[in-house]
């Protein structure tokens, strides 16, 4: 049995190594296959689909806000790892009268780093696991540099809502070089209105392929309101943490140049 301390300072104990893990974030699932612990991820969620030709092999216990606690029972897992956003507090409640539950908490680059390390430490992957933040880090050494440009990075619509502060996808937009004129909202996610974008005198609107799916009209209607501001629709994939940030020092890259 080994005792640790979670991202929010909660005592986990639990079996060292885990032979039984489910993960309910995608990024960070796709960082355990990563780290070569397929053999050891039994459950995951409907939208952990990275890397598509293993997560078939784990059996899907729900969606990220909602859960099936009967296939988890089923299961019978050593350890079960959350994401503060991406999954609930009732979530969490619910699971640590039976399981151990370990929960990560990702607002920025280098909190996706130290959730890399947390996994390495939790599943005896120390190695692998600083190999994989030294390959991150390197590729994202390379990043583009813009300067003296705004942004604004839209997930949702109706109403309108972007990324703020303490947000990963801010902490990118950030080591671009991007001036983000919301950060002084309340929010990490606060609701704007077309006003509020036309005020901000953008130069960038960023309109995300998930967790709304952007299209093209919709930057049709941007354009239309804004002609000179440069709206475009990015793979919204590319601002996950963890191993998905390989890829996307590359889509950054010649997404920017």
């Amino acid at each position: 049995m080994k005792i640790v301390i979670d991202h929010l300072g909660r005592n986990v104990a639990f079996k060292f190594p885990p032979k039984k893990i489910i993960s309910l974030s995608p990024a960070i699932t796709e960082t355990l296959y990563e780290l070569e612990l397929s053999s050891q991820i039994v459950g995951r969620t409907e939208y952990c689909i990275y890397p598509k030709d293993q997560v078939r092999n784990a059996k899907i216990v729900g969606g990220t806000k909602e859960i099936n606690v009967g296939k988890i029972h089923e299961l019978k897992p050593d350890l079960v790892i959350v994401e503060k956003e991406e999954n609930t507090k009732e979530i969490v409640e619910m699971l640590e009268k039976h399981y151990p539950v370990y929960v990560m908490e990702v607002q920025s680059i280098s909190d996706s780093y130290n959730m890399i390390t947390s996994i390495g430490d939790l599943t005896n992957r120390k190695k692998e696991a600083n190999c994989l933040i030294r390959k991150i880090q390197l590729e994202f050494s390379s990043l583009p540099k813009i300067t003296d440009m705004t942004a604004a990075y839209l997930i949702w619509k109706d109403p309108y809502m972007v990324a703020g502060k303490d947000t990963y996808i801010q902490s990118v937009l950030a080591e671009i070089g991007f001036i983000n004129p919301f950060l002084n909202r309340q929010s990490r996610y606060p609701i704007v209105t077309i006003e509020d974008l036309k005020n901000a005198k953008l130069d960038y609107v960023l309109l995300a392929s998930e967790p709304y799916s952007f299209k093209n009209k919709h930057k049709d209607d941007i354009l239309d309101m804004m002609p000179k501001t440069k709206a475009t629709i990015v793979d919204g994939e590319m601002f996950w943490y963890g191993a998905r940030m390989l890829k996307a020092a590359k889509y950054f890259n010649q997404f920017f140049k």
